[in-house]
């Protein structure tokens, strides 16, 4: 049993306290920076206190990148990765836990192995096959028939050149395969004895009963795919379908122009708001999906 103390207190609530505005810091200093007129946020020292330019920054920031096609683009790109990785991991942990194959765990664990694979290493062949998705057909009938096909097909400019590369997630799965592991064998068992096949088994009693799992997973990855700048940059050549974080790169103030961060920062305010917006609804779902006691 741990004592109570009135300076063991002190200690915990002056590291909350630390981890608080460590965390709040930067959040305040984009606010008040991105109320302030061009000459206010270059001064100093710097004035922590809001002022009265939010709105008049905001739009010009929302005018100049053209938020409002660029937020749609993040969007929809977040939404369909959080889709297919929920959907994707689920499947994949539901037949490694539930089916009785030899090599289950083996897959399992080459599955597991790719969280050490960020998108930066595997980008040049991953972007390789999106540029040109029949180059491996190609490669394989010219090796066994000597035959040359000129078929071509890329997934660049598109919604599912966004997303169809990011829908794979270890994460995902590791977190899914977790909680289908403590489930009883009996309720398989169950489910077997009244007539339910594995697809009735699946969506009718563990998608209800991972929901907790499912709203944590998706907290994380509409956050993960609405943050995305580095695929987006090399899938996206066409305007209409730049992310946010490309506007918000196109913001920044280069060599020999007018330092006007207060723009910038307003922009960054408006990229981050849906995000936010998503973790405001469901941390106390992801906050079950983490940290619950019967994971």
């Amino acid at each position: 049993m741990i004592q109570r103390t009135p300076y063991a207190d002190a200690f915990t609530y002056g590291l909350m306290a630390l981890g608080f505005l460590l965390l709040i810091g930067p959040f305040a200093v984009i606010v008040a920076a991105a109320s302030q007129t061009m000459q206010q946020v270059n001064a100093v020292p710097f004035n922590f206190l809001p002022q009265n330019q939010l709105i008049a920054n905001m739009t010009a920031a929302w005018t100049r990148a053209d938020l409002g096609t660029a937020m749609l683009n993040s969007f929809v790109m977040a939404s369909l990765v959080t889709i297919g990785k929920v959907a994707l991991s689920a499947l994949t942990a539901f037949s490694i836990v539930f089916f009785r194959t030899p090599l289950k765990h083996v897959f399992f664990w080459i599955v597991f192995i790719t969280l050490m694979l960020p998108l930066e290493v595997r980008v040049v062949p991953t972007y390789a096959v999106a540029a040109d998705l029949f180059e491996p057909i190609r490669l394989a009938i010219a090796w066994a028939t000597g035959i040359t096909v000129s078929v071509e097909w890329n997934l660049l400019n598109s919604y599912a050149g966004l997303t169809l590369p990011l829908v794979a997630t270890a994460t995902g799965t590791f977190l899914y395969r977790q909680f289908f592991l403590t489930l009883p064998d009996e309720l398989a068992e169950a489910a077997r004895m009244d007539g339910s096949g594995p697809a009735r088994f699946f969506i009718d009693m563990l998608l209800p009963l991972s929901r907790t799992n499912m709203l944590a997973l998706t907290t994380i990855m509409f956050v993960y795919g609405w943050n995305q700048y580095l695929w987006p940059l090399l899938m996206i050549t066409d305007p209409a379908y730049k992310t946010t974080m490309m506007s918000l790169s196109s913001l920044v103030p280069h060599e020999n122009a007018l330092p006007d961060w207060n723009v910038t920062l307003a922009g960054a305010l408006i990229i981050m708001l849906p995000p936010l917006l998503v973790v405001a609804v469901l941390q106390r779902w992801f906050v079950r999906g983490l940290v619950s006691s019967e994971k």
